[in-house]
């Protein structure tokens, strides 16, 4: 096996997974995959990529003009199938657009409205769960994950704050070369969380909890099993319940297995056994759960991404604790709770097999930015979502450039 298999599926595997006991047998909120479907068929009727970016609204031929040749010279030069970027500056104006192919067989030109799966930025979703049973009080950040989850190596000393911000030292699963064959083997096979998380414990932990930063999926499955401990309900219904449903997320959902609502983009990607590049589309992301299952499209991400930056559902104290960001070891780069900043823009990315994305918040000019691309493959050991935001921030923003970020594989 490569190395790069595991540092790529890193990224998804990162959002805590948590051990012990399987999912409920109940039905998640996979189940509204066929009503978000129909929802996207009648936004497309009714107008909503014109409502995300009207003519009036837009910006100048000129900016245009740049965004749409640097975004053009990323696609062609890292071989990205297709992009779809929206850009929010209040003030300047709004560039909501598509370029390249949905499909590469069929030739299918990407589009604003698609669903993506979107890997890591489901970390946002689960820490923000989280952090509402904080202010519920019914959990503390520096509880030991030992009180609720059984088994943890150094689970007495490692707490959900170092789980939630990339601190535990508790090893990551998707390194673990038993797992990415098992995963690459067959890459329909549902996990469990006490599955996936069962790869990492059979490691010796890689540091002293709270002493270094190492993203890692161990930690964000776990958290994923305290919500579920501590509510009696399974992490998807908890995350559908408060966070998708009051941030008016209607085109985001938590799947139980690789159900996958249209319409959508194939994804591409080398992360194979052989190397060669396969049709992702429909493998199962239930091995990331917590940590990278989620699939949005760019109108709720445009949405979601104010929201998280700014702590909507979240007491201003709690917020404060998220945003208390922290060196990386990667320079640009620092982590709070679940987010990080890069170059002042606040959010997350995301990369699993045939998708990638970036949503990130710049505060200080209530900018928005949501790139969503169909391929997972890197360009000269860069990820291709995260040179499409450089380049777009370059341009636009260019006291704040949004710089390559963490490693997420």
């Amino acid at each position: 096996m490569r190395r790069t298999h595991s540092r790529r599926l890193f990224a998804a595997a990162l959002l805590v997974a948590s051990v012990l006991a399987p999912m409920a047998a109940t039905p998640a909120t996979t189940a509204t995959a066929d009503n978000l479907a129909g929802a996207a068929v009648r936004d497309k009727a009714a107008g909503h990529d014109q409502n995300d970016c009207p003519p009036d609204k837009r910006l100048g031929r000129g900016l245009t003009a740049r965004l749409d040749k640097a975004i053009a010279g990323v696609r062609k030069e890292a071989g990205i199938p297709g992009v779809a970027v929206g850009l929010w500056m209040p003030g300047k104006g709004c560039y909501v657009r598509a370029t390249g192919v949905a499909d590469k067989h069929t030739r299918q030109p990407m589009s604003t409205d698609l669903y993506s799966r979107i890997g890591s930025e489901t970390k946002t979703f689960t820490v923000t769960a989280l952090l509402e049973l904080v202010d519920d009080g019914k959990i503390g950040l520096d509880d030991p994950i030992a009180r609720y989850v059984h088994g943890v190596p150094n689970g007495h000393r490692i707490t959900l704050r170092h789980l939630a911000e990339m601190r535990s030292g508790l090893y990551p699963y998707t390194d673990d070369k038993d797992f990415v064959h098992d995963l690459l083997s067959d890459p329909s096979r549902s996990f469990t969380p006490h599955e996936v998380l069962a790869y990492g414990f059979k490691h010796h932990n890689t540091f002293k909890p709270g002493t270094k930063f190492q993203y890692s999926n161990s930690n964000l499955v776990l958290l994923g099993k305290v919500i579920e401990k501590v509510t009696g309900q399974r992490a998807a219904d908890v995350i559908n319940e408060r966070v998708l449903h009051p941030a008016h997320l209607d085109h985001t959902l938590f799947p139980d297995g690789a159900e996958f609502p249209e319409p959508h983009a194939h994804g591409y990607t080398n992360q194979t056994l052989s190397g060669k590049v396969a049709d992702s589309t429909h493998w199962n992301p239930s091995w990331a759960w917590t940590a990278g299952a989620m699939i949005s499209n760019m109108h709720d991400l445009r949405r979601w991404a104010k929201v998280v930056a700014t702590g909507t559902l979240l007491s201003p104290e709690t917020q404060k604790q998220r945003l208390k960001m922290l060196p990386t070891g990667y320079p640009g780069t620092n982590y709070g709770l679940g987010i990080f900043s890069s170059g002042g823009w606040i959010g997350h990315n995301g990369s699993i097999p045939g998708y990638e994305s970036v949503t990130v918040h710049l505060p200080s000019k209530k900018a928005t930015l949501v790139v969503l691309i169909n391929t997972d493959i890197t360009h000269e050991g860069q990820e291709p979502s995260s040179l499409v935001a450089r380049a777009i921030t370059e341009i636009v923003t260019p006291d704040n450039t949004y710089d390559r970020p963490l490693p997420l594989r």
